[in-house]
């Protein structure tokens, strides 16, 4: 069954690059196709790979959040559904926050946290969040609330990829840490897109960073599962 989830793996890769192109191209009437082909291949790719969990809150929540992630590819095709497919991506961020919690051995106790502590180290990812949100704010409008309720929670995600260091295999930490930060980096740069700040190729590094967070996110996870696998 793991062999032939490679194929998956293979389609996400091809549809990525077909969808680059399409991007790259302003081919947009063939993303219909591709865009929505990625979200779908990397979810089935992560469910054949990870049939010894399954039933768990993990896999449970790994594979809302890539369905949440694929349900806002579609919406955001669509210019007029831009708030669905916000509301689709910040479930998916929620779902990989659950994710992220479970895979990391540490026991929380809000009695011990430092939160001055916890502040700084999480420092380096809420400047460039609070950077951006100060040069699109003029222009968010009626958006500005759901904005900032999203900002909020990929802050949170970021966060929580940090805070695996040293609670999971290195492997599985560093390719979740920089998944979440490129997704940081991809959702910034479509900010800056559609609220005043148009980038040369935007739309390709958008794009091009999303489809690599998303590949490491969904390998780091399972780099931990195939560590720890009575998790």
């Amino acid at each position: 069954m793991a062999r032939k989830g490679i194929v998956w793996l293979y389609v996400y890769l091809m549809a990525g690059i077909a969808d680059l192109a399409f991007v790259a191209n302003s081919a947009d009437t063939y993303r219909y196709v591709s865009k929505p082909l990625l979200l779908l291949s990397l979810y089935f790719y992560f469910i054949t790979q990870t049939s010894l969990i399954k039933g768990s809150l993990l896999r449970k929540s790994m594979g809302a959040a890539l369905l949440f992630s694929l349900a806002g590819d579609i919406f955001l095709l669509f210019p007029n559904l831009f708030l669905y497919g916000l509301g689709a991506f910040l479930m998916a961020h929620l779902c990989y926050i659950v994710a992220f919690k479970l895979t990391q051995h540490f026991q929380f106790s809000f009695y011990t946290v430092n939160f001055v502590k916890l502040f700084f180290y999480n420092l380096p990812i809420y400047i460039p969040g609070a950077i951006i949100y100060f040069l699109i704010q003029p222009n968010l409008n009626d958006l500005k609330i759901p904005v900032v309720v999203y900002l909020i929670v990929i802050l949170m995600m970021a966060s929580l990829a940090r805070e695996r260091f040293g609670r999971t295999n290195a492997s599985s930490f560093w390719q979740v840490f920089i998944g979440a930060m490129l997704f940081m980096v991809s959702d910034g740069i479509l900010a800056l897109n559609m609220f005043g700040y148009p980038m040369v190729d935007g739309d390709t590094l958008v794009m091009g960073t999303y489809i690599l967070a998303q590949l490491l996110i969904v390998m780091g996870i399972r780099s931990h599962i195939v560590s720890h696998p009575t998790e």
